[in-house]
This record gives structure tokens, C-alpha cells and sequence, in this order.
């Protein structure tokens, strides 16, 4: 018999009850779901990256980069 439970891991007895489960490497599976997070490409970093400066300044970045 398979029991699936959900334990939260932000609490200190979550925390605690996962060590202990994790003890029993050989009997016991733990999943850890990546969380529902959009991630970016390098471009797309650097992208938003220049607009945030670009807001930041007030000046366009793209533009004084082409100048150097």
C-alpha cells in the first residue's frame, strides 16, 4: 500500500517529520515539486533587466549602450 501526504515544510514540525522520513531512504519516496514559478531565459533577464534600469534612470540604456 502507497499513502501520499502533503506536509508543510515552512513550520518546524514539518521540517522535523521530512528528517525523519528522509531517514528511511530505502522504504520511503519524497517528492519535491518545483514551485509554479515562470523562469526566464538569459536574454529575457537581461532584457527586463535594462528596462527596470531604464525606469530607474530615466535615461534608455539600450541607447548609451550602443554608444560605447
Amino acid at each position: 500500500m502507497i499513502v501520499t501526504a502533503r506536509i508543510n515544510v515552512e513550520s518546524p514540525a514539518g521540517r522535523k517529520i521530512v528528517r525523519e522520513l528522509e531517514k528511511h531512504h530505502k522504504v520511503v519516496e519524497i517528492d519535491n515539486p518545483l514551485p509554479d514559478v515562470k523562469t526566464y531565459s538569459i536574454n529575457e533577464a537581461y532584457e527586463r533587466g535594462l528596462d527596470q534600469l531604464t525606469t530607474h534612470y530615466c535615461v534608455d540604456i539600450r541607447k548609451l549602450k550602443s554608444k560605447l
